[in-house]
C-alpha cells in the first residue's frame, strides 16, 4: 500500500488593512495529491518572498490575481524533483517554479524550469538569475534605455532588485551610480560591496536634498523601487529627457487609503521625461540573454550579490514581513529543512 505524503503549507488566514502581521498567515499540513500525466513532485529547498506579494493579499484587481483566504500562497521556489510523470523532467533534476510557500509542490512540468546548479547555486535562480535579476536588467535596457555616460539613481539599492540594478547600470556604461538605502550600514554596503559611487542614507535626512548634493548636475535614469518622496526627489533632480523605470512603490504598499502622487509631477512634462512601469512578466523572453550575461558577470566577480537567509517554512511569514520593513540586504530567502 502506497504511503500517503503530507506537506506543510502557508495559507492566507485573513486580509490585512494596512500593515500585515503574523495573524494573517497560518501553517497547515495537508495531503499531497497524486501525480497525473505531465506533472512532477518537487521537494522545495528554497523559497522567495518578495514585496509584490503584499498587493496580492488584498482583494483588488492587479496584474496578478489576489491570494485567496484559506488557500496556500504561491511564489517563486527552487527544489528537487522527487517523482515525475513527465518525460522531459526526470527525478533528481533541480527546477524553479511558482508554487512556493510549501514543503512539497505538485507542478505541471510545463510550468517548471530545469536549472543548471553546476553554473550557480540553486538559490541564485531566485535572485540574480531569476526574476529579481531580470527585473533590474529589463528596467535598465528595455525601459530606461541606459546610455553610456548616464547618471543613474536607484532607490532601495541594498535590496534584491536595487543591488543588482546599480551594478548592471555600471556594466552597461553608466558614468555615475547613486543609491539610497535605510541606515548607515546598508548605505556603506552600497559603496563597499556593490560598487555604487555615492550612497544616500534616507534615514539621515530628506532624500531630495541629499540627491541634489549627490547629483548636482542632475540624473538621467532612475530605477524606482520606493515611490513617495524618492520619486518626487528624482523628478526634481531629473535632467531633460530623463528616463524612469517604475519597478515598485514599497513606501505605499501598506497604505490604508489612496496615496497622493508626487506634488512636482508637472516637472516631468516640461522636462520631457519618460516614466514607464516595469512588469517582469513582459520580459520573460529576455531570460536566456540575461542568464548568459549574468552568469558570466557572477563568475568573473563583476556582479556581486547578497542574501538574507531565514531557515524553516514556518519562518516564511516573518521573512516576508521583514522584506516589507526593509530587514533584508540583497535577496530575502527562506531555506527549507532538508
Amino acid at each position: 500500500m502506497a504511503t500517503t505524503l503530507t506537506s506543510r503549507e502557508i495559507r492566507l488566514a485573513g486580509r490585512p488593512l494596512g500593515e500585515p502581521g503574523p495573524q494573517h498567515f497560518e501553517l497547515v499540513r495537508d495531503t499531497v495529491p497524486p501525480l497525473t500525466d505531465g506533472q512532477i513532485l518537487v521537494r522545495n529547498t528554497w523559497l522567495s518572498v518578495d514585496p509584490y506579494m503584499r498587493g496580492r493579499m488584498d482583494d483588488t484587481p492587479s496584474y496578478l490575481p489576489p491570494f485567496q483566504v484559506g488557500v496556500a500562497l504561491e511564489g517563486s521556489a527552487v527544489g528537487e524533483v522527487v517523482d515525475s510523470r513527465s518525460d522531459g523532467v526526470p527525478v533528481g533534476a533541480t527546477v524553479s517554479h511558482f508554487l512556493g510557500w510549501r514543503d512539497y509542490a505538485v507542478v505541471d512540468a510545463a510550468a517548471a524550469n530545469v536549472v543548471d546548479v553546476t553554473a550557480a547555486p540553486p538559490q541564485a535562480y531566485l535572485g540574480p538569475l531569476g526574476t529579481t535579476g531580470l527585473t533590474a536588467y529589463a528596467a535598465l535596457t528595455d525601459v530606461a534605455s541606459i546610455r553610456s555616460g548616464d547618471v543613474v539613481f536607484v532607490s532601495a539599492a541594498a535590496g534584491a532588485v536595487g543591488s543588482v540594478a546599480g551594478q548592471v547600470a555600471r556594466l552597461l556604461g553608466a558614468a555615475t551610480v547613486i543609491g539610497s538605502a535605510g541606515g548607515p550600514d546598508k548605505a556603506k554596503k552600497l559603496t563597499t560591496d556593490f560598487g555604487f559611487d555615492v550612497a544616500i542614507d534616507y534615514h539621515a535626512g530628506p532624500i531630495a536634498a541629499q540627491l541634489t548634493r549627490a547629483a548636482p548636475q542632475g540624473i538621467d535614469v532612475y530605477v524606482d523601487n520606493v515611490g513617495g518622496d524618492h520619486l518626487a526627489a528624482a523628478i526634481a533632480a531629473a535632467r531633460p529627457g530623463a528616463r524612469f523605470a517604475l519597478v515598485g512603490a514599497i513606501s505605499s504598499y501598506n497604505a490604508k487609503g489612496p496615496v497622493p502622487g508626487p506634488d512636482n509631477l508637472y516637472q516631468a512634462y516640461w522636462k520631457e521625461m519618460t516614466l514607464r512601469g516595469v512588469l517582469v512578466t513582459s520580459y520573460f523572453h529576455r531570460f536566456p540573454e540575461w542568464i548568459e550575461r549574468a552568469s558570466g558577470w557572477l563568475r568573473d566577480g563583476s556582479l556581486r550579490t547578497a542574501e538574507t537567509v531565514v531557515d524553516g517554512l514556518e519562518q516564511a511569514p516573518s521573512a516576508f514581513l521583514g522584506v516589507l520593513r526593509g530587514a533584508n540586504t540583497g535577496k530575502m530567502l527562506v531555506r527549507l529543512d532538508s
